[in-house]
Protein backbone atom coordinates (compact mmCIF):
# COMPACT_ATOMS: atom_id res chain seq x y z
CA UNK A 1 0.00 0.00 0.00
CA UNK A 2 1.24 3.33 -1.09
CA UNK A 3 2.86 5.31 2.18
CA UNK A 4 1.21 8.75 2.34
CA UNK A 5 3.55 11.56 3.17
CA UNK A 6 3.07 13.41 6.57
CA UNK A 7 5.81 16.56 6.48
CA UNK A 8 7.07 17.77 9.76
CA UNK A 9 10.22 19.76 10.61
CA UNK A 10 13.08 18.63 12.82
CA UNK A 11 14.74 20.33 15.10
CA UNK A 12 17.73 19.05 17.54
CA UNK A 13 16.75 17.89 20.64
CA UNK A 14 18.99 18.66 24.06
CA UNK A 15 19.87 15.23 25.29
CA UNK A 16 19.76 14.22 28.94
CA UNK A 17 20.09 10.85 30.51
CA UNK A 18 18.01 7.85 29.92
CA UNK A 19 16.09 7.41 32.98
CA UNK A 20 15.75 11.47 32.99
CA UNK A 21 14.01 11.33 29.75
CA UNK A 22 11.67 8.56 30.58
CA UNK A 23 10.41 10.46 33.69
CA UNK A 24 9.85 13.29 31.73
CA UNK A 25 8.03 11.59 29.01
CA UNK A 26 5.93 9.43 31.20
CA UNK A 27 4.62 12.76 33.11
CA UNK A 28 5.03 14.75 30.02
CA UNK A 29 1.50 17.00 28.28
CA UNK A 30 2.80 18.20 24.79
CA UNK A 31 0.95 20.42 22.42
CA UNK A 32 0.68 16.95 19.63
CA UNK A 33 1.72 13.80 19.10
CA UNK A 34 2.51 12.40 15.66
CA UNK A 35 2.24 8.73 16.63
CA UNK A 36 3.64 5.53 15.11
CA UNK A 37 4.79 6.88 11.68
CA UNK A 38 8.13 5.39 9.85
CA UNK A 39 10.36 8.81 10.64
CA UNK A 40 13.01 9.13 7.90
CA UNK A 41 15.23 11.57 9.39
CA UNK A 42 16.78 13.25 6.17
CA UNK A 43 20.46 11.54 6.97
CA UNK A 44 19.42 8.53 4.77
CA UNK A 45 19.09 6.01 7.43
CA UNK A 46 16.67 3.50 7.28
CA UNK A 47 13.28 4.71 8.49
CA UNK A 48 12.18 3.79 12.37
CA UNK A 49 8.70 3.58 13.76
CA UNK A 50 8.25 5.69 16.55
CA UNK A 51 6.32 8.61 18.46
CA UNK A 52 7.11 12.86 17.83
CA UNK A 53 6.21 15.32 20.23
CA UNK A 54 5.96 18.96 19.37
CA UNK A 55 5.64 22.36 21.84
CA UNK A 56 4.93 24.97 19.59
CA UNK A 57 7.22 25.20 16.94
CA UNK A 58 9.22 22.65 18.10
CA UNK A 59 10.00 19.35 18.31
CA UNK A 60 10.00 18.27 21.97
CA UNK A 61 10.41 14.73 21.91
CA UNK A 62 11.08 11.47 19.55
CA UNK A 63 10.88 8.08 20.44
CA UNK A 64 8.16 5.76 22.99
CA UNK A 65 5.33 8.18 23.62
CA UNK A 66 2.45 6.01 24.19
CA UNK A 67 2.43 7.26 28.26
CA UNK A 68 2.35 10.76 27.12
CA UNK A 69 -0.39 13.40 26.36
CA UNK A 70 -1.33 16.01 23.96
CA UNK A 71 -3.54 18.21 23.47
CA UNK A 72 -3.91 16.71 19.32
CA UNK A 73 -2.58 13.36 18.22
CA UNK A 74 -1.88 12.22 14.78
CA UNK A 75 -2.45 8.54 14.30
CA UNK A 76 0.86 8.31 11.67
CA UNK A 77 0.34 4.80 11.50
CA UNK A 78 1.33 3.03 7.78
CA UNK A 79 2.39 6.75 6.75
CA UNK A 80 5.84 8.12 6.70
CA UNK A 81 6.84 11.36 9.05
CA UNK A 82 9.62 13.17 7.25
CA UNK A 83 11.25 16.84 7.42
CA UNK A 84 10.29 18.96 5.25
CA UNK A 85 11.04 19.06 1.65
CA UNK A 86 13.06 21.68 -0.12
CA UNK A 87 11.82 22.99 -3.44
CA UNK A 88 15.16 24.06 -5.48
CA UNK A 89 13.68 25.53 -8.33
CA UNK A 90 10.56 27.08 -7.26
CA UNK A 91 8.72 29.33 -9.74
CA UNK A 92 6.08 29.87 -6.82
CA UNK A 93 6.57 34.13 -7.24
CA UNK A 94 3.22 34.82 -8.31
CA UNK A 95 1.15 31.77 -7.05
CA UNK A 96 1.89 33.14 -3.17
CA UNK A 97 0.77 36.18 -3.88
CA UNK A 98 -2.60 34.50 -5.52
CA UNK A 99 -2.50 32.02 -2.43
CA UNK A 100 -0.45 31.76 0.12
CA UNK A 101 -1.07 28.87 1.29
CA UNK A 102 0.52 26.33 -1.33
CA UNK A 103 -1.67 23.82 -1.21
CA UNK A 104 0.31 22.96 -4.56
CA UNK A 105 3.18 22.22 -2.83
CA UNK A 106 2.70 21.81 0.75
CA UNK A 107 0.41 19.03 0.21
CA UNK A 108 2.91 17.28 -1.23
CA UNK A 109 5.57 17.90 1.50
CA UNK A 110 7.46 20.97 0.41
CA UNK A 111 7.88 23.39 3.20
CA UNK A 112 10.87 25.67 1.76
CA UNK A 113 10.45 27.28 -1.80
CA UNK A 114 14.01 28.67 -3.33
CA UNK A 115 13.45 31.28 -6.14
CA UNK A 116 15.95 32.95 -8.25
CA UNK A 117 16.68 30.48 -11.21
CA UNK A 118 18.43 33.01 -13.62
CA UNK A 119 15.17 35.90 -13.06
CA UNK A 120 14.54 36.85 -9.63
CA UNK A 121 11.50 39.60 -8.27
CA UNK A 122 14.07 41.94 -7.42
CA UNK A 123 15.81 44.33 -8.01
CA UNK A 124 13.20 46.08 -10.67
CA UNK A 125 13.09 49.42 -12.04
CA UNK A 126 10.38 50.73 -13.90
CA UNK A 127 10.97 49.20 -17.04
CA UNK A 128 11.16 45.81 -15.29
CA UNK A 129 7.90 46.82 -13.49
CA UNK A 130 6.37 47.51 -16.75
CA UNK A 131 7.28 44.45 -18.60
CA UNK A 132 6.34 42.04 -15.30
CA UNK A 133 2.57 43.79 -15.15
CA UNK A 134 2.10 43.24 -19.18
CA UNK A 135 3.04 39.38 -18.90
CA UNK A 136 0.77 38.66 -16.11
CA UNK A 137 -2.04 36.75 -17.28
CA UNK A 138 -5.89 36.05 -15.31
CA UNK A 139 -3.95 36.71 -11.66
CA UNK A 140 -3.43 40.85 -12.01
CA UNK A 141 -1.71 42.14 -8.82
CA UNK A 142 0.42 45.38 -7.90
CA UNK A 143 3.90 45.42 -7.61
CA UNK A 144 4.72 47.05 -4.48
CA UNK A 145 8.12 46.11 -4.03
CA UNK A 146 11.82 47.36 -5.72
CA UNK A 147 14.04 45.32 -3.90
CA UNK A 148 14.48 41.76 -3.49
CA UNK A 149 14.28 42.19 0.47
CA UNK A 150 11.37 43.93 0.00
CA UNK A 151 9.35 41.30 -1.89
CA UNK A 152 10.25 38.46 0.52
CA UNK A 153 8.92 40.68 3.06
CA UNK A 154 5.70 41.56 1.24
CA UNK A 155 5.35 37.94 0.74
CA UNK A 156 5.76 37.22 4.45
CA UNK A 157 3.23 40.64 5.39
CA UNK A 158 0.64 39.04 3.21
CA UNK A 159 0.88 35.24 4.66
CA UNK A 160 2.61 32.16 3.86
CA UNK A 161 2.38 28.80 4.55
CA UNK A 162 5.93 27.82 3.76
CA UNK A 163 9.18 29.08 4.30
CA UNK A 164 10.56 31.35 1.38
CA UNK A 165 14.59 32.00 0.15
CA UNK A 166 15.68 33.52 -2.91
CA UNK A 167 18.96 33.92 -4.66
CA UNK A 168 19.20 36.98 -7.18
CA UNK A 169 18.82 36.36 -10.61
CA UNK A 170 22.22 36.97 -12.70
CA UNK A 171 19.55 38.09 -15.65
CA UNK A 172 17.74 39.99 -13.41
CA UNK A 173 21.16 42.16 -12.61
CA UNK A 174 21.57 42.18 -16.48
CA UNK A 175 18.05 43.59 -17.57
CA UNK A 176 18.53 46.17 -14.38
CA UNK A 177 21.51 47.93 -15.87
CA UNK A 178 22.18 46.63 -19.76
CA UNK A 179 18.78 45.83 -20.75
CA UNK A 180 17.60 42.90 -22.71
CA UNK A 181 20.61 43.88 -25.86
CA UNK A 182 23.02 41.32 -26.99
CA UNK A 183 26.19 43.03 -26.01
CA UNK A 184 28.90 43.33 -23.18
CA UNK A 185 28.02 45.10 -19.82
CA UNK A 186 30.54 48.02 -19.56
CA UNK A 187 33.05 48.37 -16.98
CA UNK A 188 30.49 51.00 -14.89
CA UNK A 189 27.35 48.87 -15.27
CA UNK A 190 28.79 45.72 -14.76
CA UNK A 191 30.09 47.78 -11.29
CA UNK A 192 26.60 48.67 -10.61
CA UNK A 193 24.93 45.07 -11.20
CA UNK A 194 28.07 44.40 -8.38
CA UNK A 195 26.26 46.74 -6.06
CA UNK A 196 22.99 45.39 -7.22
CA UNK A 197 23.88 41.17 -5.87
CA UNK A 198 25.53 43.24 -2.86
CA UNK A 199 22.73 44.81 -1.72
CA UNK A 200 20.43 41.62 -2.73
CA UNK A 201 22.91 40.05 -0.05
CA UNK A 202 22.42 42.42 2.89
CA UNK A 203 18.90 41.62 2.15
CA UNK A 204 19.52 38.04 3.14
CA UNK A 205 19.61 36.75 -0.81
CA UNK A 206 21.08 32.93 -0.81
CA UNK A 207 23.75 34.06 -4.31
CA UNK A 208 23.45 34.59 -7.42
CA UNK A 209 21.45 32.22 -10.04
CA UNK A 210 21.94 31.81 -13.61
CA UNK A 211 20.26 30.23 -16.27
CA UNK A 212 22.32 30.59 -19.23
CA UNK A 213 20.20 28.74 -21.85
CA UNK A 214 17.45 31.59 -22.17
CA UNK A 215 18.30 35.11 -23.79
CA UNK A 216 19.36 37.58 -22.19
CA UNK A 217 21.16 35.45 -19.67
CA UNK A 218 22.96 34.33 -22.49
CA UNK A 219 24.49 37.48 -23.72
CA UNK A 220 26.66 37.46 -20.17
CA UNK A 221 30.29 36.03 -20.38
CA UNK A 222 32.34 34.62 -18.05
CA UNK A 223 33.88 37.46 -16.71
CA UNK A 224 30.26 39.33 -16.29
CA UNK A 225 29.57 36.09 -14.29
CA UNK A 226 32.45 35.71 -12.49
CA UNK A 227 32.04 39.32 -11.43
CA UNK A 228 28.74 38.87 -9.79
CA UNK A 229 29.64 35.41 -8.39
CA UNK A 230 32.97 37.92 -6.70
CA UNK A 231 30.16 39.85 -5.44
CA UNK A 232 27.49 37.35 -3.63
CA UNK A 233 31.14 35.61 -2.29
CA UNK A 234 32.08 38.72 -0.28
CA UNK A 235 28.55 37.50 2.18
CA UNK A 236 29.54 33.39 1.91
CA UNK A 237 27.19 33.10 -1.12
CA UNK A 238 27.07 30.45 -3.39
CA UNK A 239 26.42 30.17 -7.46
CA UNK A 240 23.49 28.19 -8.72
Amino acid sequence: MRKELLAVAFALIAGCSGADRKSEVENARYDAIIRGGTVYDGTGAPGVVTDIAINGDRIAAIGDLSSADAGKVVDASGMAVAPGFINMLSWAVDDLIADGRSLGDITQGVTLEVFGEGMSWGPLNEPMKTMMRARQGDFKYDIEWTTLGEYLDYLEKRGVSPNIASFIGATTARAHEVGYDNRAATPEELARMQELVRAAMREGALGVGSSLIYAPANFASTVELTALVAAAAEFDGMYI
